[in-house]
């Protein structure tokens, strides 16, 4: 594409020009009508679940919202994945006016129905093949792509001119006729009175019924169209230059059709609600649901990555024992997983992703996982964790198990923009990694070590980017580590402060909690550290002192210690010292109101002093 095209692209997209607006506006836009649709649409399965389930069902208040949403669907802390979900299809939607701008049929332009309604069916095929497969994330994709031409239909074709009050459902179905479309050359439009372009389509067309649209072209002197023909309109479009002069349509209050936005703006949202209708029946309702996000419990996917490498033998009974337990915590609550997922690696095999919703299942396949492979000191164990990320939905859980530093230590930049990209935590429990007796690989060997800080120190990062913890333990510590860090996985708590220092330094952090929060806690990870803990009153105490007032219960696993504090409202401050590196972590419970009131994104922006 030449500088001059892609910059005439660019205008385009920037006014508008071509199908309803990308952005919001005085003028109901792609994401205004996406929007409006899905939350419709789901506030009408949650009300049938409600009737299947013989529950009362409160509608919320208007206009709806997707935290308001979530509430009504008994699933509050779906609000953050729900709204992540309506932006995923959005940003699909308006991302056809950014890779198909000048593609016809992507907007029923030159009278494309034929093929702009086999792009809608062959997309909404795609859609539920992928509900099937529980690949939510590839239908919410191929949704926002097929609803885009079909909300562009209604603006950029006479339907609504033809008097038509619903919309057109054979646009989803491929074993039907489109409508009465005019033959290509057949005249459909006269120039405009001026400005005036209320009455350019033809009588005639308007009385057979026939359905037409505007041709569009940004090409000085290049574009053109057939004698007789409507153009699409307005500034940007070359062919309205050409008589018949004007354009028909109705993107905007601005544009040639523009008296009639609304009325096309609304046939759209009935039609997107039509669409997702047919979506939601193929798939169920609960399926429905999950793919747009709403669960009863926590919306998430629960992930374990294992090593099953030889040296593991002896830590691989005991990661059972743990998995079960962290499963068994969740299951029945409101922060029960969507979906399970598990990923073992050895070397050099990574895989198979083993996804389900059948917690016994699940429990089932850990249970089978058997010890193989190795032969070098370090694994794939980016690798693997890479694969969990990219089969996980966002704001997902993942728990890591291995004993041996990364071998694919070049992956932790992609990892990095993973973990960032999905928000998820990751947990990497590192069980003693001393040579003599562990790593059965070497048994030939018999001077003890352990795993080199820098190596370590990859694992630290990656879970610090993703608010997540690295804790080095024994086997036999292992279940009480993961006991206590799965406390902080509930979506009721929120982070107030999260820090590391690589080297060790000393260093003062300070965390303020008020009366909305309970259950003050504070996670430390290190090697060699003393503390100093102050509280708003200037009461302080020492990492020493077991008879302080401040913590009220205490537990030290391998380099894990845990702090409850005392509450106690206003700013506290932690003073460190060590000189080996260290994290510090401090999460506190969130009343459920404040949840609900602002979603979780919004109350972790505000707790966290970034908001």
């Amino acid at each position: 594409m030449s500088s001059q095209l892609a910059q005439l692209c660019l205008l385009l997209l920037h006014t508008g020009a071509h199908g309803f607006g990308i952005l919001p506006g005085k003028s109901l836009s792609h994401l205004e009508i996406t929007e409006s649709a899905i939350l419709n649409v789901s506030v009408q399965v949650c009300r049938a679940l409600a009737q299947a389930e013989g529950t009362d069902f409160t509608f919320p208040s208007q206009p709806f919202t997707a935290e308001g949403v979530a509430v009504a669907c008994n699933a509050p802390k779906s609000s953050k994945t729900f709204r992540q979900a309506i932006t995923s299809v959005i940003l699909q939607n308006v991302r056809v006016d950014l890779r198909h701008a000048l593609n016809a049929s992507f907007h029923f332009d030159e009278e494309m129905f034929v093929q702009g309604r086999k792009i809608i069916t062959e997309g909404l095929q795609a859609v539920k093949a992928s509900n099937k497969q529980e690949n939510f994330e590839a239908a919410r994709e191929k949704l926002g792509e097929i609803l885009h031409p079909l909300q562009d239909f209604y603006s950029h074709s006479n339907w609504v001119e033809l008097g038509n009050k619903v919309p057109n459902s054979d646009l989803i179905r491929s074993d039907t006729s489109v409508g009465n479309v005019a033959d290509v050359s057949r005249a459909t439009c006269r120039n405009c009175d001026g400005d005036d372009c209320r009455n350019n389509i033809l009588e005639d067309v308007i009385a057979g019924g026939i359905l037409t649209s505007g041709y569009f072209g940004i090409v000085p002197l290049v574009s053109t169209k057939p004698q007789g023909k409507c153009s699409h309109g307005g500034a940007v479009d070359q062919t309205s230059a050409i008589e018949p002069k004007g354009g028909i349509n109705k993107d905007s209050f601005d544009a040639s059709h523009g008296h009639l936005h609304t009325d096309a703006a609304n046939m759209a949202i009935a039609a997107t609600s039509q669409l997702l209708d047919d979506v939601r029946g193929a798939a169920g309702d609960r399926p429905f649901l999950q793919m747009m996000g709403i669960s009863k419990g926590s919306g998430k996917a629960l992930c374990f990555v294992i090593d099953t490498t030889k040296s593991m033998s002896d830590d691989i009974e005991a990661v059972r024992t743990v998995t079960s337990a962290i499963i068994n915590t969740k299951v029945g609550t409101e922060d029960e997983p969507s979906f399970y997922i598990l990923v073992p690696f050895s070397d050099p095999g990574i895989g198979p992703l083993i996804k389900t919703t059948d917690a016994q299942l699940f429990r089932d396949v850990v249970n089978s996982l058997s010890v193989t492979g190795g032969g070098d000191d370090e694994e794939l164990s980016l690798s693997g964790l890479q694969m969990a990320l990219s089969g996980a939905p966002a704001n997902s859980e993942i728990f890591l198990f291995t004993d041996a530093p990364a071998k694919d230590k070049q992956l932790s930049g992609a990892v990095t923009a993973l973990i960032e990209r999905t928000q998820t935590v990751v947990n990497f429990m590192i069980t003693d990694s001393t040579v003599t007796n562990r790593r059965l690989r070497r048994s030939d060997r018999t001077q003890a070590r352990t795993m080199a800080a820098s190596d370590a120190q990859v694992y630290v990062d990656l879970a610090q980017a993703s608010g997540g913890l690295a804790i080095e333990v024994t086997k036999s510590e292992l279940p009480a580590a993961t006991s206590i860090i799965t406390e902080s996985s509930s979506s009721s708590l929120v982070t107030l402060l999260q820090a590391a220092r690589s080297p060790g330094k000393a260093d003062n952090f300070f965390f303020v909690v008020d009366e909305t929060v309970t259950n003050p806690r504070v996670y430390i990870t290190g090697r060699s550290y003393t503390f100093t803990l102050i509280s708003p009153k200037g009461e302080s105490q020492q990492s020493t002192d077991t008879s302080g007032s401040l913590i009220t219960a205490s537990q030290s696993v391998g380099n894990f210690q845990t702090l409850k504090l005392k509450k106690e409202v206003g700013q506290w401050e932690m003073r460190m010292v060590s000189t080996n590196p260290y994290t510090l972590k401090v999460i506190v419970i969130v009343m459920l109101s404040l949840l609900v009131k602002f979603g979780p994104e919004k109350v972790q922006k505000i707790y966290s002093g970034n908001y």
